[in-house]
């Protein structure tokens, strides 16, 4: 039997991919290569996984109902989908909210399209979601049992319409599946869109870092390894019956972000330039994730910091980008 992995030239879909790959199962990976940031980066992610056995790799966008169907049918002993194929940012969303109506939504609903004609050879159906659907909540830290009905970007839209999408196939077709709300993510091969890398960047070339909200922003920053973590324990505990249930994925400290900054200025050996902005409609001033549900069902419990990630972080931006 296999796994499918969308997304898996991404940064959490590639090492989701390389661990599922280490412990010796078969996985189908399905990339598109979107160009919103550099692909280079994504082939690079890839390449390792194209060179493990075990591995076979197809080039198509989630949204395409022809490719995915013909995926389906030339790769039957899929059991298990981890569906990560998404398109991210916040701001962005503002730019071309076109894409993420066409890759979030209407690749969701193709994959489980895919995923409801694998019947009941299908084990689990986990999908990445995001912290983002909390919007406007005030109420910290955010619990996944909380009510998320004012998302305040389209981007966040577009992940809760996954959600309720997903909750849809789970009562009318009998599925089992997971939902994950990440709390930014980060680590080596991380995106060059969000603020770790944008940070580190702009000291290292002397640039200035805009600070929204005139830099009272607090995050949950959730290493990169800990995700791989989570979501695969996630696949590997299905809901015991019919069911649909969503986990947190964060490391449970919402942290200032000009701690942040310091510990990348510690890192890098120079000092940061910012300027203070106001903030922008669509930004969340400061995420925290409830994870008890998520530690109770999956045994999953973060340990690394951001004191000691991010210098990890630093040692692999400074390598990749031979500085």
């Amino acid at each position: 039997m296999s796994v499918l992995v969308t997304g898996v030239a991404g940064f959490i879909g590639s090492q989701v991919a390389q661990r599922l790959l280490a412990r010796g199962e078969a996985v189908v990976g399905v990339d598109n290569f979107s160009p919103y940031y550099d692909p280079v980066l994504k082939f690079a992610r890839l390449k390792p996984l194209r060179e493990t056995a075990g591995f076979t790799f197809l080039d198509a966008d989630v949204a395409d109902r022809d490719a995915m169907a013909a995926l389906a049918e030339q790769h039957p002993d899929v059991d298990r989908i981890v569906h990560l194929a998404a398109q991210p940012g916040v701001r962005h969303s503002k730019v071309d909210p076109y894409i993420y109506v066409q890759t979030n939504v209407m690749g969701q609903l193709v994959m489980l399209e895919l995923a409801r004609g694998l019947g009941e050879g299908l084990k689990n159906f986990v999908y990445a979601s995001s912290s983002s659907v909390y919007g406007g909540n005030s109420k910290l830290p955010f619990s996944a049992d909380d009510p998320v009905n004012h998302p305040e970007s389209l981007y966040a839209a577009t992940k809760r319409a996954d959600e309720l999408m997903v909750e849809t196939y789970v009562h009318q077709y009998g599925m089992r599946a997971t939902g994950l709300r990440y709390f930014t993510v980060y680590g080596p091969w991380g995106r060059p869109d969000m603020s770790p890398y944008i940070f580190a960047r702009a000291i290292h070339e002397g640039k200035t870092i805009p600070l929204y909200h005139m830099g009272k922003i607090k995050r949950d920053f959730t290493y990169i390894d800990e995700i791989a973590t989570g979501t695969i324990a996630a696949l590997d505990h299905p809901p015991a019956e019919v069911a649909h249930r969503l986990y947190n994925l964060g490391a449970t400290r919402s942290v200032d972000i000009r701690h942040i900054i310091s510990l990348f200025e510690q890192a890098l050996g120079k000092s940061a330039n910012i300027e203070l902005k106001p903030g922008e409609a669509g930004d969340m001033q400061e995420t925290a994730a409830d994870i008890s549900a998520t530690t109770r069902d999956l045994g999953w419990s973060p340990k690394v910091t951001v004191e000691e990630g991010i210098p990890l972080f630093v040692d692999w931006f400074k390598s990749y980008n031979r500085l």
